[in-house]
């Protein structure tokens, strides 16, 4: 376990995941054991959404990748590279057609590995600042791989009546987000929201293009960054959604900053 600490904030990172980030002794992510997830934190790569409809084939310009839903980095370890008193930077690493083995299956897909035909780097940094909690993700690949990247984090939600609040003071209920189900709630060119707590907390994001929000239940949202929404798709056509990689790595931040940060900050 990993711990950062700055202040009155502190951050403490399992393998990679953010399992704690607390400021002034409050809590602001969900729980693992909680109703909801069994997660706290995951990305999205090299791609986003459900693939089985298309036989869990995506198509990418060096023929088909075998994926399942939202991609295969979340099955690759992460490496500790370097840590501080108030950073941390993990990586993952992936040798191009290397079979991985598909932690769905057989419960809850019908395939045993995948793999992707590139080779990539995924940096992930986690930076405390007086200002909140900063997380950069780096991409790094031979030029013109196509990719789709989505972060998601779980936040606490207190009851039925928290809610997000977005754009020119549009506000959507935990219950609308809900009813949406596993397609998610998107947020259309939004790279900016707030949960709104006793204790809020704003999420801003740099490089994605909007956010789509998910939960099963009233104590825990999911406010995910990404690059596409892929139920905008067929899953056979999940292709057309891909972002591509220019000539130097691509990099996506996520600003995550508490109400509640002590006032000299």
């Amino acid at each position: 376990m990993i711990t950062l600490k700055l202040a009155n904030q502190t951050v403490k990172i399992d393998k990679g995941e953010l399992v704690n980030y607390i400021v002034n002794d409050v809590e602001f992510i969900h729980q693992k054991g909680d109703p909801g997830w069994r997660n706290t934190d995951t990305e999205m790569f090299p791609i986003i959404g459900p693939t089985a409809e298309a036989n869990f084939k995506v198509q990418t310009p060096k023929g088909d990748a075998v994926q399942d839903q939202h991609g295969l980095l979340r099955e690759l370890a992460y490496t500790l590279v370097e840590n501080s008193t108030n950073t941390a930077i993990f990586k993952k690493e992936y040798k191009a057609n290397t079979k991985v083995t598909n932690s769905k299956y057989p419960n809850k897909s019908t395939v045993s590995e995948l793999y992707w035909p590139y080779d990539f780097q995924f940096e992930k940094k986690y930076q405390l600042t007086n200002t909140g909690l900063k997380i950069t993700f780096t991409i790094t690949a031979e030029e013109g791989m196509p990719y789709m990247l989505g972060y998601h984090p779980a936040f606490k939600t207190e009851s039925i009546t928290t809610q997000i609040s977005y754009g020119e003071n549009i506000k959507t209920s935990v219950q609308d987000i809900k009813a949406a189900g596993s397609v998610a709630y998107p947020l259309r060119d939004v790279t900016k929201a707030e949960l709104q707590n006793t204790n809020t907390i704003t999420i801003k994001t740099q490089g994605f293009k909007e956010l789509m929000l998910w939960t099963e239940v009233d104590t825990m949202l999911c406010i995910e960054p990404i690059t596409f929404y892929p139920y905008d798709v067929a899953q056979n056509k999940l292709f057309k959604g891909f972002s591509h990689l220019g000539n130097l790595p691509a990099e996506y931040k996520v600003f995550l900053t508490p109400s509640n940060l002590s006032p000299f900050f």
